[in-house]
Protein backbone atom coordinates (compact mmCIF):
# COMPACT_ATOMS: atom_id res chain seq x y z
CA UNK A 1 0.00 0.00 0.00
CA UNK A 2 3.16 2.00 0.05
CA UNK A 3 3.75 4.24 -2.75
CA UNK A 4 7.54 4.15 -4.23
CA UNK A 5 8.79 6.85 -2.64
CA UNK A 6 8.04 5.77 0.61
CA UNK A 7 9.19 2.52 0.51
CA UNK A 8 12.49 3.66 -1.10
CA UNK A 9 12.68 5.79 2.32
CA UNK A 10 11.84 3.15 4.44
CA UNK A 11 14.36 0.86 2.69
CA UNK A 12 17.24 3.24 2.78
CA UNK A 13 16.57 4.18 6.24
CA UNK A 14 17.34 -0.10 6.43
CA UNK A 15 20.27 0.15 4.33
CA UNK A 16 21.54 3.16 7.00
CA UNK A 17 21.20 0.68 9.65
CA UNK A 18 18.73 3.02 11.11
CA UNK A 19 15.82 2.23 13.78
CA UNK A 20 12.81 2.46 12.36
CA UNK A 21 10.90 5.15 14.07
CA UNK A 22 7.76 4.34 15.78
CA UNK A 23 4.49 6.53 13.20
CA UNK A 24 7.01 6.44 10.04
CA UNK A 25 5.35 3.69 8.73
CA UNK A 26 2.24 4.86 9.30
CA UNK A 27 2.80 8.43 8.36
CA UNK A 28 3.60 6.74 4.89
CA UNK A 29 0.43 4.87 4.55
CA UNK A 30 -1.60 7.73 5.16
CA UNK A 31 0.24 9.64 2.96
CA UNK A 32 -0.05 7.07 0.27
CA UNK A 33 -3.64 6.63 0.85
CA UNK A 34 -4.13 10.61 0.82
CA UNK A 35 -2.65 10.70 -3.03
CA UNK A 36 -4.58 7.62 -3.82
CA UNK A 37 -7.82 9.14 -2.79
CA UNK A 38 -6.67 12.48 -4.62
CA UNK A 39 -5.67 10.73 -7.83
CA UNK A 40 -9.32 8.53 -7.81
CA UNK A 41 -11.24 11.94 -7.29
CA UNK A 42 -8.90 13.30 -10.27
CA UNK A 43 -9.96 10.29 -12.55
CA UNK A 44 -13.38 10.36 -11.78
CA UNK A 45 -13.54 14.67 -12.81
CA UNK A 46 -11.44 14.39 -15.63
CA UNK A 47 -14.14 13.09 -18.13
CA UNK A 48 -16.02 15.86 -17.29
CA UNK A 49 -13.84 18.49 -18.06
CA UNK A 50 -13.37 19.36 -14.38
CA UNK A 51 -10.76 19.64 -11.43
CA UNK A 52 -10.90 19.18 -8.06
CA UNK A 53 -10.99 23.46 -7.82
CA UNK A 54 -13.61 23.19 -10.41
CA UNK A 55 -15.64 20.97 -8.52
CA UNK A 56 -15.22 22.71 -5.35
CA UNK A 57 -16.32 26.11 -6.74
CA UNK A 58 -19.64 24.47 -8.52
CA UNK A 59 -21.24 23.19 -5.04
CA UNK A 60 -19.84 26.33 -3.20
CA UNK A 61 -21.90 28.45 -6.09
CA UNK A 62 -24.96 25.84 -6.24
CA UNK A 63 -24.98 25.88 -2.30
CA UNK A 64 -25.25 29.58 -1.93
CA UNK A 65 -28.56 31.28 -1.25
CA UNK A 66 -27.53 34.20 -3.80
CA UNK A 67 -24.93 34.80 -6.06
CA UNK A 68 -21.32 34.97 -4.93
CA UNK A 69 -18.36 37.29 -5.75
CA UNK A 70 -15.08 36.06 -6.90
CA UNK A 71 -13.41 37.26 -3.78
CA UNK A 72 -16.25 35.61 -1.56
CA UNK A 73 -15.62 32.16 -3.89
CA UNK A 74 -11.36 32.06 -3.53
CA UNK A 75 -12.00 33.07 0.72
CA UNK A 76 -14.62 29.68 1.13
CA UNK A 77 -12.25 27.58 -1.28
CA UNK A 78 -9.04 28.62 0.52
CA UNK A 79 -7.07 29.87 -2.76
CA UNK A 80 -6.04 33.25 -4.39
CA UNK A 81 -7.41 35.70 -6.21
CA UNK A 82 -5.14 34.63 -9.42
CA UNK A 83 -6.21 31.13 -8.80
CA UNK A 84 -10.14 31.97 -8.37
CA UNK A 85 -9.91 33.97 -12.09
CA UNK A 86 -8.46 31.13 -14.16
CA UNK A 87 -11.20 28.73 -12.39
CA UNK A 88 -13.73 30.84 -13.09
CA UNK A 89 -13.15 31.51 -16.92
CA UNK A 90 -12.73 28.05 -17.53
CA UNK A 91 -15.84 27.05 -15.71
CA UNK A 92 -17.43 30.33 -17.88
CA UNK A 93 -16.09 29.06 -21.11
CA UNK A 94 -17.86 25.46 -20.84
CA UNK A 95 -21.06 26.78 -20.28
CA UNK A 96 -21.29 26.42 -16.49
CA UNK A 97 -21.80 29.79 -14.95
CA UNK A 98 -22.11 33.34 -15.70
CA UNK A 99 -20.86 36.62 -14.20
CA UNK A 100 -22.82 39.62 -14.12
CA UNK A 101 -22.37 42.89 -12.85
CA UNK A 102 -23.78 43.69 -9.30
CA UNK A 103 -27.07 45.58 -9.57
CA UNK A 104 -25.70 47.51 -6.55
CA UNK A 105 -22.13 48.14 -7.46
CA UNK A 106 -21.58 47.94 -10.94
CA UNK A 107 -17.82 47.65 -10.24
CA UNK A 108 -18.21 44.57 -8.78
CA UNK A 109 -19.29 40.91 -10.15
CA UNK A 110 -21.23 38.16 -9.03
CA UNK A 111 -21.31 34.52 -10.37
CA UNK A 112 -24.05 31.98 -10.30
CA UNK A 113 -23.96 28.84 -12.19
CA UNK A 114 -26.05 28.49 -15.29
CA UNK A 115 -29.02 25.37 -15.61
CA UNK A 116 -26.37 23.12 -16.77
CA UNK A 117 -23.91 23.88 -14.14
CA UNK A 118 -26.69 24.07 -11.22
CA UNK A 119 -27.79 20.23 -12.58
CA UNK A 120 -23.91 18.91 -12.81
CA UNK A 121 -23.31 20.06 -9.64
CA UNK A 122 -26.33 18.37 -7.97
CA UNK A 123 -25.46 15.34 -9.49
CA UNK A 124 -21.72 15.32 -9.26
CA UNK A 125 -22.16 16.15 -5.34
CA UNK A 126 -24.10 13.38 -4.92
CA UNK A 127 -21.92 10.81 -6.80
CA UNK A 128 -18.96 12.46 -5.23
CA UNK A 129 -20.33 12.04 -1.49
CA UNK A 130 -21.32 8.25 -2.35
CA UNK A 131 -17.84 7.62 -3.23
CA UNK A 132 -16.56 8.89 -0.74
CA UNK A 133 -18.63 6.66 1.98
CA UNK A 134 -17.84 3.76 0.17
CA UNK A 135 -14.38 3.96 0.81
CA UNK A 136 -15.11 3.43 4.92
CA UNK A 137 -17.99 1.24 4.16
CA UNK A 138 -16.33 -1.53 6.01
CA UNK A 139 -15.92 0.61 8.76
CA UNK A 140 -18.29 0.60 11.73
CA UNK A 141 -19.38 4.13 13.49
CA UNK A 142 -17.36 3.00 16.69
CA UNK A 143 -13.88 2.29 14.20
CA UNK A 144 -14.90 5.66 12.73
CA UNK A 145 -15.07 7.76 15.53
CA UNK A 146 -11.63 6.23 16.46
CA UNK A 147 -10.03 6.72 13.35
CA UNK A 148 -11.06 10.30 13.52
CA UNK A 149 -9.74 10.82 17.45
CA UNK A 150 -6.93 9.52 16.16
CA UNK A 151 -6.63 11.90 13.09
CA UNK A 152 -7.05 14.70 15.34
CA UNK A 153 -4.37 13.97 17.98
CA UNK A 154 -1.87 13.96 14.96
CA UNK A 155 -2.95 16.83 13.60
CA UNK A 156 -2.64 18.78 16.44
CA UNK A 157 1.45 17.68 16.52
CA UNK A 158 1.59 19.37 12.91
CA UNK A 159 2.83 23.12 12.36
CA UNK A 160 -0.55 24.12 10.74
CA UNK A 161 -2.36 22.06 13.85
CA UNK A 162 -0.71 23.85 16.54
CA UNK A 163 -1.09 27.13 14.36
CA UNK A 164 -4.37 26.51 14.35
Amino acid sequence: MLALKHQAFLAEMQRRGQPQPDGLAQCFQLLSLAAAIDQDCAHRLAPLGLSEGRFVLLFLLQGAEAPLSPHQLAERAGVTRATITGLLDGLERDGLLDRHADPDDKRRVNVCLTPTGEALAVSLFDQHTQWIRSLFADLGDDERTLLSGMLCRIWARTDAGQAA
